[in-house]
């Protein structure tokens, strides 16, 4: 399989995913796209740094992309972050990892679950990171008629 392949691959696995997911979080219909979109786009920044970085590092790229995608739309479609973002986040969450942290706990194979439960949770905590990094920025960045009022005061302000 080409390179491109697995790329449009892994898109839509993560976008029928992330849709999958908006269902059962009752996201009305409209945002089903949107909401499928945010997902992918994250899982293809995961997959294209996981090539050259830890899946920790990934998933904060991967998260930082998820939440700044949800909030430009959270203000061109007028609607809660929440929507895109808890959808979009969950191809990224490290759901092997903490199954397989419980199995080989179960199995009395504690070196191998502490190594799979430290992995889990440096992704956890990186994806944390990469939502507070992003929602940190203020709200106004994100909004383009907010711009176009602070150029034009900037313009008048130079002319006199």
């Amino acid at each position: 399989m080409s390179a491109v392949q697995d790329i449009l691959l892994n898109f839509f696995c993560a976008f029928f995913g992330t849709i999958g997911f908006a269902v059962m979080f009752n996201v009305p219909k409209r945002f089903y796209i949107s909401c499928g979109t945010t997902g992918a786009m994250g899982w293809i920044v995961y997959c294209l740094a996981v090539e050259h970085a830890s899946a920790a590092v990934s998933s904060f790229f991967g998260a930082l992309v998820v939440v700044l995608i949800s909030r430009m739309l959270t203000v061109r479609l007028k609607c809660p972050i929440t929507i895109f973002m808890i959808s979009g986040i969950f191809p990224l969450v490290p759901g092997a990892g903490v199954y397989y942290t419980a199995y080989y706990l179960v199995t009395g194979q504690l070196g191998e679950a502490a190594q799979r439960g430290i992995g889990a949770v440096k992704v956890a905590f990186a994806i944390v990171l990469g939502i507070v990094f992003i929602v940190s920025i203020p709200r106004e960045f994100f909004q383009p008629l907010y711009w176009k009022k602070r150029w034009k005061l900037r313009k008048a302000s130079k002319e006199a």
